[in-house]
């Protein structure tokens, strides 16, 4: 897919585009990931950009963003006041935000992560501890693609930076697995640095 296919299709204002990584990030892919979301936000005026606000790759293709147009990031996190600091966007929403009790979805497939799936039915019961927390990320890794029944829109398309040498491993590869799961296309930088 080339960027002018990309752009033909996904313009539009009910379109929402994915955005999110790694937390680390080599040095000098820093810059081409800043590129994408700027170039991103640039050919795509009418869509919500959504990332999950966390330091890294989420980061960088959120500056990106920033630079062209504030009014199309949309962060979704784990909880209230998450890293909000360096939260710019125009639109939050939280898991807190969220009745967890009735998104059955949301729940069933955040326990595809094997990881965290005795944690997810304890956090959704109300534990909040320094274990439970843990849940909360990978709920919002999924919220970030299947949206809600209470509100929230699920993801047209993603972009992802991930590691090329253990790929699709924690949140990201959470986050790409129920992106599978639900059938939205995305893109690693293997595809998308090619478009910068």
């Amino acid at each position: 897919m080339t960027l002018a296919q990309f752009t033909a299709q996904f313009n539009s204002k009910n379109t929402i585009i994915l955005l999110e990584g790694k937390r680390n990030v080599l040095e000098s892919d820093k810059e081409k990931l800043i590129l994408l979301g700027n170039l991103l936000a640039t050919h795509l005026p009418l869509a919500t950009f959504r990332s999950g606000n966390a330091d890294g790759a989420d980061f960088y293709f959120s500056q990106g963003v920033l630079q062209v147009a504030p009014e199309q990031l949309q962060v979704i996190t784990p909880y209230d006041k998450h890293r909000e600091k360096q939260n710019n966007a125009y639109e939050t929403i939280s898991l807190d935000q969220i009745d967890l009790v009735n998104e059955p979805e949301v729940v069933y497939q955040s326990k595809s992560n094997k990881k965290t799936k005795s944690l997810i039915d304890k956090y959704v019961g109300g534990v909040k501890d320094r274990f439970s927390i843990k849940a909360a990320y990978i709920i919002r890794d999924t919220v970030k693609v299947t949206g809600t029944n209470s509100g929230v829109p699920p993801a047209n398309f993603a972009f992802f930076y991930d590691d090329l040498v253990n790929p699709k491993t924690g949140g990201t590869g959470h986050t790409m697995d129920v992106c599978d799961m639900n059938k939205v296309p995305y893109l690693t930088q293997e595809d998308w640095a090619n478009w910068i």
